[in-house]
């Protein structure tokens, strides 16, 4: 017997089902550590974490008038899809090639679960972060870019050093901040630059021969 027919009520059935579902992303694991370094974060840890950082940092943004309640709730149901999909890292240029595939069919899939106009509703908040056309999804997906970095700085950058990143990489995968918040990508340029003096991350080839 399913989840659903366990409850009388329809609609409560199809919401409780979607709920049971997404405990499993606590048992997604993900490339970054603690900052203890005692393990890998899962991506609910991970989801918490960024959309508490969006509330710290709103004051940073460059658009004062940003939807903070939008932000969130983007950044608390867009890596749900990891459930069916997997993480990918961020730097698996490999994976990327049928990520945007997979993740479809996931979103579509656990969605589905909830009750027909929340379905809609998350689906299209779901796709305004993958879009990252509103100035909402765009500060959201910075965030969820700088979160890795900062735990890769206050843990050696043992992730960086595990997968080789250098410098460039890290870079390019940032450059989204630069359109969000000028403090905030002012920090970006000083968190890489004091992680290249600390040795945590590689510095490129090209640039090592200097």
């Amino acid at each position: 017997m399913s989840h659903s027919q366990l409850w009388s009520n329809d609609r409560l059935a199809g919401q409780i089902s979607f709920l049971v579902e997404i405990d499993k992303l606590k048992g997604v694991l993900r490339k970054t550590f603690l900052m203890d370094k005692s393990r890998l974060e899962n991506t609910a840890e991970h989801s918490w974490h960024v959309s508490l950082m969006a509330i710290v940092l709103q004051e940073h943004a460059n658009n004062p008038a940003v939807d903070l309640n939008r932000v969130i709730r983007m950044l608390l149901l867009h890596d749900l899809v990891e459930i069916d999909a997997g993480d990918t890292f961020a730097y698996d240029t490999q994976g990327y090639l049928d990520k945007e595939e997979r993740e479809q069919a996931a979103a579509n899939r656990l969605f589905g679960l909830l009750p027909e106009d929340q379905r809609g509703e998350w689906m299209k908040l779901w796709r305004e972060f993958e879009d990252g056309e509103t100035y909402e999804a765009q500060y959201a997906a910075a965030l969820d870019r700088l979160q890795p970095v900062i735990h890769n700085y206050y843990t050696g950058g043992v992730s960086w050093k595990n997968n080789g990143i250098v410098r460039s990489q890290v870079l390019k995968r940032l450059a989204p901040i630069r359109q969000v918040s000028d403090t905030l990508w002012e920090f970006t340029l000083e968190i890489v630059q004091r992680s290249i003096e600390q040795g945590i991350l590689g510095e490129d080839p090209i640039m090592k021969e200097r």
